[in-house]
């Protein structure tokens, strides 16, 4: 893991990823923590890596035919939402800081990111002790803090209960503090 460096990694806003294993719990926590930081008048936007082929349009569909027919980019858009679909010519992991320039910044005050636990960048580290998989910080100079169900040796890194989402949060807004 090469170390963190914040010059590196400007994005413009404060992104801060949730690291994990599968089975963790990294979604269940950004959906109890959205809402909270939506209350604090927070906008966030939110990054979602996959290690799965994924299919957001439906068959039958006009953006879907016509995607499938060689657009190389499909935007939709309505009153309510807009998405752009791109398809990639070659397989290849997307660069975090590449799928940052994508967003909206001017319209977000803070990014998560699930996922890209392997690229440097501030994360929180999320561990149940039950799963028998090993730490992820002590390997990894950019784990900002340690969130579990139990109690665990952390160094000098905050331990956060897994289970709170309001202390997780409370974190979140004092390490923004120090991002702008």
């Amino acid at each position: 893991m090469e170390k963190y460096n914040k010059k590196q990694m400007a994005f413009g806003k404060p992104v801060l990823g949730f690291a994990a294993y599968s089975g963790t719990g990294k979604t269940t926590l950004l959906v109890k923590l959205l809402p909270l930081m939506r209350l604090q008048g927070l906008r966030v936007a939110m990054i979602k890596q996959t290690h799965h082929d994924f299919e957001i349009d439906k068959p039958g569909k006009d953006s879907y035919e016509l995607r499938k027919a060689g657009a190389s980019q499909m935007l939709l858009a309505s009153d309510k939402r807009c998405v752009v679909i791109t398809e990639n010519e070659q397989s290849v992991e997307p660069a975090l800081e590449d799928l940052v320039k994508r967003l909206d910044l001017e319209n977000i005050d803070l990014v998560l990111v699930e996922g890209f636990r392997h690229q440097a960048f501030p994360k929180i580290e999320l561990h149940r002790p039950a799963l028998g998989k090993e730490l992820i910080f002590p390997d990894d100079d950019s784990v900002v803090a340690v969130a579990s169900d139990e109690p665990l040796q952390t160094g000098s890194l905050p331990l956060l209960n897994i289970n709170a989402a309001e202390e997780v949060a409370g974190f979140i807004n004092r390490w923004m503090d120090h991002q702008l």
